[in-house]
């Protein structure tokens, strides 16, 4: 029996995991993948990988039999179009702030009539040979993530989220701290309040929560999922080496 989509998973409400990749080297997504997160997110918006690298992220990830997913630059269609060419099977589209953002966002992963997406023959195609097995994945699979990350989004959230095709939100934490003038104040009242509005919304609505655990911190990925996430990315690439790497140094300056 095969493994459930990641689609299915979040519809399901299974509580799903990911890494997360701002290197362009395949030897990341690809060492990532086969430690079994149910997804792999390339980073293009805090990161200088290219369009080429991110293609060669995607195709090592997906032949681990994991989801790839792309964070784009911006609810950017002409970009979300080449990442799915090239088998991305969903997007993070960051700061989705209103209804009509949230609607372009799902149109841009599919095609006509249902979508804004244009028709090409890529890699997500089989180059063509597999383009009616494409044409039927495209209209049900495509996986949808909208960041929330700016005060402008709360007041349209529950509108945002019951969009169609909406699968899953990711806080921006940061980015919403700065947005309410308290920059990396998490416990501040107001973003607490905006926190629980967060939360509240994706309950009512039955829309998965994401929240991205940066530091490579167990105990804060334990209470992320005792907080009712179940859209969760852990650690990143580059503070996977940077923690391994300096707790080694720092223990053997003191063994010296």
């Amino acid at each position: 029996m095969s493994e459930p989509t990641l689609k299915h998973k979040l519809r399901s409400g299974r509580a799903t995991l990911g890494g997360w990749v701002t290197l362009g080297h395949a030897a990341i997504g690809e060492i990532l993948a086969a430690a079994g997160f149910d997804f792999v997110v390339v980073d293009l918006e805090h990161s200088v990988i290219t369009l080429e690298h991110a293609a060669e992220l995607i195709r090592a990830i997906d032949a681990q039999a994991v989801a790839p997913l792309v964070r784009l630059t911006a609810n950017d269609a002409n970009l979300a179009k080449r990442v799915m060419d090239a088998g991305a099977q969903g997007i993070i589209v960051p700061s989705v702030n209103s209804v009509a953002e949230a609607r372009q966002a799902v149109q841009m992963v599919r095609y006509g009539p249902h979508g804004v997406r244009g028709v090409g023959l890529a890699r997500a195609q089989g180059y063509g040979a597999r383009f009616k097995e494409y044409f039927a994945w495209q209209l049900a699979e495509p996986v949808v993530v909208v960041q929330i990350e700016h005060v402008a989004a709360l007041a349209a959230l529950g509108d945002i989220l019951r969009v169609p095709g909406v699968d899953a939100f990711l806080v921006g934490p940061y980015d919403l701290s700065c947005s309410l003038g308290h920059p990396g104040e998490f416990e501040h009242p107001d973003y607490a309040r905006a926190m629980d509005a967060i939360r509240e919304a994706g309950w009512t609505t039955g829309v998965p929560g994401g929240l991205h655990v940066v530091e490579p911190d167990l105990a804060a990925l334990r209470r992320a999922h005792a907080d009712g996430y179940r859209f969760l990315a852990y650690g990143v690439d580059i503070r996977f080496l940077d923690v391994a790497a300096r707790a080694a140094t720092d223990l053997f300056r003191e063994l010296r």
